[in-house]
Order: C-alpha cells, then structure tokens, then sequence
C-alpha cells in the first residue's frame, strides 16, 4: 500500500480498488483452509473522498470541443470526442472499438461494447454519433473504428494527445485534459438536462449509485459556492 501511495503516487480510490483484490484473494484462502488467517486483515485502507477529484467540462466548453473535433480534418478527432463524450464511453472501450462492432437492432444503429469484466452491452448510437463513426470508418469494412496518425488502432496516449490538441484549438484551459474528463463531462451534462439518476447510472454502466452521484457532486459544489452568493450581493460596490 505504501508503494502505491508513496512511490506511483495513486489515488486514494485506486490503492483502495487494488487491495480490495488483495483482501479477498486472501480471504479465499482463507475460506479454502490454504491460510489460517489473512495477513491483509488489520490493513487500513485509504479514505476515498465522497466526491471525485475529477471536474468534466462545463456545457459552453463541451460544445467548443465538439464543434472544433467536427470541423477537424482529421475524421477520428470527432468520433474520439462522440464516442467519448456523448456515448460516455471509458478510453479502453473507445479504444477497443472495431468496425464488426457496429449493427443494427430493433430500428436502432448500435455499437456492441466490452466493458469492465468482459460484459457485452449494445450501447445505441444518436446521429450525430453514427455520422462521426460513418466519417472515420470511411470504406473500411474491417479493423479499429479510431485509427491514429500511421493507420493502426488508436490507443490511450495517443487519444489524450489529441484531446489536448483539440482542447487547445477550442481555447480551453484546463490543468490536466485527459479522455476520462469527457466520461465525467458525459454524466454531469445528462443531469443538466434533466435526466435522472437512474439512468444516468444506467447509461454509464455504474454498478453502484453512489459512484453516479460522485461524479456530479464536485461540479454542483462548485456551482453552489458561497462565493457566487457574495460576489452578487455585494455586486453594487464592486
């Protein structure tokens, strides 16, 4: 736990996430009579903050992204951001996503998604979405729908490369832009829309709730802050 912490330098949320594996390998073999007890026991794991350390873009910031990734020449800039931000895709699906993956059921243009776990989900894609994935596949019948700048399948680093670049070009100013902002972007901006927490959690695959509402509630402190509050009333002498 303290190399995750103090040398890779993880996240409360991520060392927490990789000694739960360790406590219940440990806790199997227990059960299996391999161990008489679990040295992981009286291991203290980390506090993970109830809100998540990570802010998605505002709604005038989104819409500047995906107006400068549409008017990109490069074709995969604006289905990067579709599948990304609007489908709320993680970057490992994003990245994974092939050509054969796309169907059709029930009147519905699809994409067939391998999550967490290996699970298989039909994730329906809007027409703005299908025209972005139209526009990158091009005649391809076959292979990676994100392709990079040498022809083969995109992945992460190149991915947040462009993301950064596209960032840049809509004069967005953000620390640290990476394709997880976008996911986080993707749940914060249904709630905006009216959308309820139950299918929020349902059309980002969330297990839990909870892991829904810490996505929304960093950005509604920000909204909600005092500051705003004082800055209005005291608006007349300043």
């Amino acid at each position: 736990m303290r190399s995750l912490q103090d040398i890779r330098r993880y996240q409360p949320s991520t060392v927490s996430r990789r000694l739960s594996v360790v406590v219940g390998f440990y806790r199997v073999c227990v059960i299996d009579a391999i161990l008489e007890h679990s040295p992981a026991d009286y291991v203290r794991r980390p506090t993970v903050p109830a809100e998540s350390p990570t802010l998605g873009l505002g709604h005038l910031q989104f819409e500047a992204l995906i107006t400068t990734a549409r008017n990109s020449s490069n074709p995969n800039d604006f289905a990067l951001v579709a599948l990304l931000g609007l489908l709320g895709l993680r970057i490992f699906e994003t990245c994974g996503a092939n050509i054969t993956d796309l169907g059709e059921e029930h009147g519905h243009r699809v994409l067939r998604v391998r999550g967490k776990g290996g699970k298989v989900v039909l994730v329906p894609l809007p027409p703005a979405v299908a025209r972005a994935i139209d526009r990158a596949v091009d005649d391809r019948n076959a292979g990676p729908i994100l392709r990079n700048i040498h022809g083969g399948r995109m992945d992460r680093h190149a991915a947040t490369r462009r993301l950064k670049h596209l960032a840049h070009a809509a004069g967005i100013r953000m620390p640290r832009m990476h394709p997880h902002m976008l996911r986080h972007t993707f749940v914060t901006t249904m709630v905006d829309a009216g959308v309820s927490l139950r299918d929020v959690q349902i059309a980002a695959r969330h297990a839990d709730p909870r892991t829904t509402m810490r996505y929304d509630r960093a950005r509604k402190n920000l909204d909600r802050h005092p500051n705003y509050i004082l800055a209005a009333y005291m608006a007349s002498g300043t």
